[in-house]
């Protein structure tokens, strides 16, 4: 796991390259999929996440937006209500999804130029509509919509 100290001067260091670094440079640590922890390096307190959400902030107000004010107005929402683990979970696991069937699209791909499209494409839906409606059967049950009591006639 790599290091960064951040300092009272705002200024982020990387301990294994021996030298100052940008939140650009972080950004591209994470595109690349390199574990870091950026630490307060007085109280040697774990601020990743403020890092982590000031590069969103950067790369929202760069024009490019991601998530829409209505999203947003919905997430600060989720922060005031019970469901608030159950959302967080249900998100993870929806990114997890998203890029597990993104790395399957693009193995699929691959391989269909070799065989029937079509039926590699079928299949892949077929596939994506179980998973995603197992994933909604498990948030209805987080949030408490998912045991129905059935009456006694039936």
């Amino acid at each position: 796991m790599r290091t960064i100290k951040k300092y009272p001067n705002r200024r982020l260091y990387d301990t294994e390259a021996s030298r100052y670094i940008t939140l650009a440079d972080v950004r591209e640590m994470v595109l690349k999929g390199i574990e870091f922890e950026v630490v307060n390096a007085n109280s040697n307190e774990d601020i990743s996440r403020s890092i982590l959400l000031q590069i969103i902030m950067e790369q929202e107000t760069d024009g490019k937006h991601l998530f829409t004010c209505d999203v947003l107005s919905k997430f600060i929402r989720f922060y005031q209500e019970d469901t608030r683990d159950v959302f967080s979970n249900y998100l993870e696991k929806t990114m997890s999804f998203f890029l597990d069937q993104q790395k399957i699209l693009q193995q699929r791909f691959v391989e269909t130029i070799a065989t029937n499209p079509f039926e590699s494409i079928t299949e892949l839906t077929s596939k994506n509509m179980e998973l995603w409606q197992e994933m909604q059967k498990k948030f209805i049950e987080g949030v408490g919509f998912g045991h129905v009591k059935k009456s006694s006639k039936e």
